[in-house]
C-alpha cells in the first residue's frame, strides 16, 4: 500500500468514527456519494432506520491544509438566509475537515435536463438566484477584484496554451493577450455587484423540494451580477442554442428588474456585459479543464474543452475588441493542434 492510499485510508476510518459520534449511532452504513474538481469528497451516511427524519445524510471530507471548511459553513448560512435551498449543516470539525450535513438528493441538473425539463428546472434556477443576489450585503463575502480575476486569467496561458497546446508566446502574443485581458477585466469590473455563487450550473443544481438544491458554494464572492447568470446558461457540461439562452436571460434580467436588482436598465447593455462576462469565465475554465488533466489526471473535462471553445469563439466574433484574441487563439490552435481523443 503507498503512503498516499493509506493516508487516504486513515481520513475514511477517522471520518467514520466522527460520523458515527455525530449520530450517536453504531449502525450506519457510508458509501461514495460524489467527488469534485478539488481534494473533497462526499459520503452518503444511511442510519438504521432514520436520523431525526433523515433517511440519509452527506459526509464531507475536506483534508486540511488543501481545503478549508469556514468558507463552506459560512455561505451555506448566507444561501439558508436567502431562502436558498443549501445542506443544512448538522454537525462540523473544522480542524480536522469534516462536515455532517443533510442529503438534496441523487439527481443532478445534467441528469434531469432535457427539452420538455429545461423550462421549469431553469425557472427555478432564476428564482433562486434572484434570490441569492437580493441577500447581497457589504463585507459579507470576499471581492471578486481585478487580482482575483486576473489570476483565474492566467489559468488559460499556464495551463490551456502553455501545457494543453504545447506552445510558447511570442513577446507580440503575450502583448496581445495581455490587452485582451484587460479589456475583460475591465468590462466585468464595471458591472454592479451581488453575491456570486461562482459556480452556478449544472452539475451544482439538484433537482430537490423545495427546487434547486445548490451545492459546491464554498468559492462565493462579492462581484459581477451577470457572473452566476452565465454560468448556468454557458454551462461547461450542457449546451443550449442562442435563441433559449436570450430568451432565459431576459426572463431573468425582467425577474430581476421587478426584484430591484442592479441590472442594466437596457437588456442590450446588460447582454453585452453577459458575454464579457462569458469571455473571462470561458478562459479560466479552459485553463482548469486543462490542469485537472495535466496535474490531478481527471481526463474528462477534455471532453467539455470543445463546448467552451465553442461559447468563447462565438463571443469573440460578435465584438471588434475581441477579434485579437481571437485570431490569436486560431494562431496558436492552428499551429499546434492538439485533438482531444488523441490524449
Amino acid at each position: 500500500m503507498t503512503a498516499a492510499a493509506s493516508a487516504h485510508d486513515a481520513r475514511f476510518d477517522s471520518l467514520t468514527a466522527w460520523v458515527g459520534k455525530a449520530l450517536n449511532a453504531d449502525r450506519f452504513a457510508l458509501a461514495p456519494a460524489s467527488a469534485d474538481a478539488s481534494f473533497r469528497r462526499y459520503f452518503r451516511v444511511t442510519p438504521e432506520g432514520s436520523w431525526r427524519g433523515h433517511a440519509t445524510l452527506i459526509a464531507m471530507d475536506a483534508p486540511p491544509p488543501m481545503e478549508n471548511c469556514a468558507p463552506y459553513l459560512h455561505v451555506a448560512g448566507l444561501l439558508a438566509e436567502a431562502g436558498v435551498h443549501a445542506p443544512e449543516i448538522l454537525a462540523a470539525d473544522l480542524e480536522r475537515g469534516f462536515v455532517l450535513m443533510t442529503d438534496l438528493g441523487t439527481r443532478t441538473y445534467l441528469d434531469a435536463l432535457d427539452a420538455a425539463s429545461a423550462p421549469t428546472l431553469y425557472g427555478d434556477a432564476i428564482e433562486a438566484l434572484v434570490r441569492w443576489q437580493g441577500a447581497t450585503r457589504e463585507n459579507a463575502l470576499k471581492s471578486y477584484d481585478e487580482p482575483l480575476l486576473m489570476y483565474e486569467l492566467a489559468l488559460f496561458p499556464d495551463w490551456y496554451i502553455g501545457r494543453h497546446l504545447e506552445r510558447k508566446l511570442s513577446a507580440a502574443q503575450a502583448k496581445t493577450l495581455a490587452e485582451a485581458f484587460r479589456l475583460i477585466v475591465a468590462h466585468n469590473l464595471a458591472e454592479p455587484r451581488v453575491f456570486v455563487h461562482r459556480d452556478y450550473h449544472s452539475r451544482n443544481l439538484m433537482v430537490s423540494e423545495p427546487n434547486p438544491g445548490v451545492l459546491d458554494f464554498q468559492d462565493a464572492v462579492v462581484g459581477p451580477i451577470t457572473y452566476d447568470l452565465v454560468s448556468l446558461l454557458r454551462d461547461a457540461y450542457v449546451a443550449w442554442d442562442e435563441e433559449r439562452q436570450i430568451d432565459w436571460a431576459v426572463r431573468y434580467w425582467q425577474r430581476a428588474r421587478k426584484s430591484s436588482l442592479p441590472v442594466r436598465a437596457d437588456f442590450a447593455t446588460f447582454w453585452r456585459d453577459f458575454e464579457w462576462m462569458g469571455v473571462q469565465r470561458q478562459l479560466k475554465v479552459l485553463g482548469i479543464f486543462a490542469r485537472l488533466y495535466y496535474r490531478d489526471g481527471k481526463p474528462a473535462y477534455l471532453d467539455d474543452m470543445p463546448r467552451v471553445m465553442g461559447y468563447l469563439r462565438a463571443a469573440c466574433a460578435r465584438y471588434d475588441e475581441l477579434a485579437p484574441l481571437a485570431a490569436l487563439i486560431d494562431e496558436l490552435e492552428d499551429r499546434a493542434p492538439v485533438p482531444v481523443a488523441a490524449l
